[in-house]
């Protein structure tokens, strides 16, 4: 446990312009001091500076929020030799029961992380906040195109007969392709101009997000070449898989084992037995962009790895359902990738 390895911790809730510290006793809980500082490089100064005073001995710093409001204050601690730890933030019933406000959730997040079994320190390193939003922008244009393309192909649905005719049974590639040349006339029905113009602009849309989203995969697969090239040698996993993994892991140390990476994973499995049934589940937590990059794989080994689908079928003879058979493999691929990463690290920029 935390508080026998420690004097103090410090609980930051974070905010964009202002973050609130309260500075808490390892050994009773007690709140000894608190204070708000500014989001910026001085209020990081500030904020260290009445720690250090206040807080002399052993110590952690457990922020709320490192990917976000709180990524500023834990790259600036970090760098300074402090032990930042990862809190995720307050389940919405237990703010609601025990009241709210920034002083309260900056105490509570210090009570969560000395009562917490399964801290990670934050994401750090250069190259993988980089891979990160690759992934961000590269989502981003993938969700404009699906959406762009179910607008479009409604459209057709009710687009004048012939018009409709002429483009409902085209290939997406020839679809676009037809309907970012359609041109107006003034001779038209006011229906049929108008359906020309929102067929183009949203073929165009989707030919530039679909542009967009390959330069970014582009990227995405160098970067991943750079820092973990052994993970695209895994079955299942592109550079999108693994560029998840490698954001999620991000550097040894962050999680201290690789059941600490399935359960942020959402794979650990879960006790979930009643009366004479003896079962296990999969934890609904954790990242779920991991899970599904986790879910991803599985389901393409599935499909083509023989070594998976004897597996399934050995389960399955013994008993368990498909569904079980897949929870096991997803447990068993964080586990292979866990370690595979933990061994890149030497590679790593």
């Amino acid at each position: 446990m935390l508080a026998d390895e420690l004097d103090y911790v410090v609980g930051v809730d974070t905010h964009r312009d202002e973050h609130v510290l309260a500075v808490v006793a390892a050994a009773t809980g007690a709140v000894l001091a608190r204070r708000a500082v500014r989001a910026n490089a001085r209020g990081y100064q500030e904020a260290l500076r009445f720690v250090g005073e206040t807080a002399c001995a052993a110590r952690a710093w457990a922020i709320e929020g490192t990917g976000s409001y709180g990524a500023g204050l834990a790259r600036y601690l970090a760098g300074r030799g402090e032990t930042v730890l990862e809190v995720s933030r307050a389940p919405r019933a237990e703010r609601r029961l025990r009241g709210k406000d920034d002083a309260l959730d900056a105490a509570r997040t210090a009570r969560a992380a000395l009562a917490s079994e399964t801290l990670a320190r934050p994401r750090n390193g250069e190259r993988r906040e980089a891979l990160r939003l690759l992934l961000v922008a590269r989502r981003s244009a993938v969700d404009v195109r699906r959406e762009a393309l179910g607008q479009l192909r409604g459209v057709i649905v009710t687009a004048p007969d012939q018009l409709r005719e002429e483009l409902r049974g085209l290939p997406v590639g020839r679809l676009l392709a037809r309907c970012s040349r359609l041109r107006r006339s003034s001779s038209m029905a006011a229906d049929e101009l108008a359906t020309r113009l929102v067929l183009r602009s949203l073929a165009r849309r989707i030919e530039a997000a679909t542009l967009e989203a390959a330069e970014l995969e582009r990227e995405i697969l160098a970067q991943v070449r750079a820092l973990a090239p052994a993970l695209l040698d895994e079955p299942g996993v592109g550079p999108i898989v693994a560029a998840q993994l490698i954001v999620a892991w991000s550097h040894a140390g962050r999680l201290r084992s690789e059941a600490a990476f399935a359960r942020l994973a959402g794979v650990a499995p879960v006790p979930a037995s009643s009366g004479q049934t003896i079962r296990h589940r999969l934890s609904r937590g954790g990242d779920r962009q991991l899970n599904r990059a986790l879910h991803t794989v599985v389901l393409h080994r599935r499909q083509h790895d023989p070594t998976t689908q004897a597996y399934i079928e050995q389960r399955v003879a013994e008993g368990k359902t498909r569904r079980d058979a897949t929870r096991l493999l997803k447990r068993y691929l964080a586990r292979h990738l866990y370690r595979l990463l933990q061994q890149q690290e030497p590679l790593m920029a």
